[in-house]
C-alpha cells in the first residue's frame, strides 16, 4: 500500500470505530506522527489533505517543516515527545500544541516564553496512568494540583490530557482513567491512542489519536 492508501484506511478506520461508539468521525482529529519521516515522505500525505503533525524532536522539526509549513500554511504541528527545559523557548516558537507537559519545571519554562514570545500555544498534560518509572508524567493522584498550577497560577491554555499506556497492558482501563480524569478537571480533549490501540481509544473518549506506523510504514 503506499502512504496515501495507508491514511485512507487509517481514516476509515477513524470514522468506523467513532460510529461504532455514537460519535461523529469528525469529532476525532488524526495526528499524523512523521517523527523520523523526511519531507519527500510527508509530502504525499499533505496532498491528501492531512494537516495535523507530530513530532518527537524539536530540533528534528526545525529542519524539515519550515518548507512544508510554507508550501502549506494550514498545517498543525504537535510536539508530542519529551521536552527539555532549554527547548522550551525554540518548542514555543514552533509548535502550535504542545502534549507533552509533564513536571512543574517545564510548565514554569514554557508560561514564560509563552509570555514572552506572545504566542498563544495549546498545552496538554502528560499523565502516567501506569505510574511507570521509566516514563514522563503526572501520577493521576497529582493531576488536579498540576492542572490548577498550569491553568490558574501560570496561565498556560491547557487544552487536554495525554496518555501513553503500558505496552503489556491492556490499554482500556487507561483511556477511562484518562476520560475520568479529564471530565473531573473541566478538559474536553483526550490524545491518547496509536497505531496499535487507535480503534480502542476512540471508543473511550479520544479527540484525538496519534498515529505513525500504521500511516507511514515501519521506521
Amino acid at each position: 500500500m503506499s502512504v496515501e492508501e495507508r491514511l485512507q484506511d487509517v481514516r476509515d478506520k477513524i470514522a468506523k470505530a467513532a460510529e461504532e461508539a455514537g460519535r461523529e468521525p469528525d469529532s476525532v482529529s488524526l495526528v499524523a506522527v512523521s517523527k523520523t519521516f523526511d519531507a519527500e515522505h510527508i509530502r504525499p500525505t499533505i496532498e491528501a489533505g492531512q494537516r495535523v503533525f507530530g513530532e518527537n524532536r524539536v530540533q528534528e522539526a526545525q529542519g524539515k517543516w519550515p518548507a512544508l509549513k510554507a508550501e502549506t500554511p494550514t498545517i498543525e504541528l504537535h510536539l508530542i515527545g519529551p521536552l527539555q527545559s532549554n527547548k522550551a523557548a525554540d518548542a514555543v516558537a514552533f509548535f502550535d500544541v504542545v502534549e507533552t507537559v509533564d513536571r512543574e519545571k517545564i510548565a514554569h519554562a514554557l508560561a514564560e516564553e509563552v509570555k514572552q514570545q506572545g504566542r498563544s500555544i495549546r498545552f496538554y498534560i502528560q499523565v502516567n496512568t501506569g505510574l511507570e518509572p521509566q516514563k514522563a508524567g503526572i501520577a493521576p493522584d497529582d493531576v488536579a494540583a498540576f492542572v490548577a498550577l498550569c491553568r490558574d497560577e501560570l496561565g498556560m491554555q491547557i487544552e487536554g490530557l495525554m496518555c501513553i499506556p503500558p505496552v503489556d497492558e491492556n490499554p482500556g482501563p487507561h483511556f477511562a482513567l484518562l476520560a475520568k480524569l479529564a471530565g473531573e478537571n473541566g478538559l474536553e480533549k483526550l490524545s491518547m491512542g496509536m497505531s496499535g490501540d487507535f480503534e480502542t481509544a476512540i471508543g473511550f473518549g479520544a479527540t484525538s489519536v496519534r498515529v505513525g506506523s500504521a500511516i507511514f510504514g515501519t521506521r
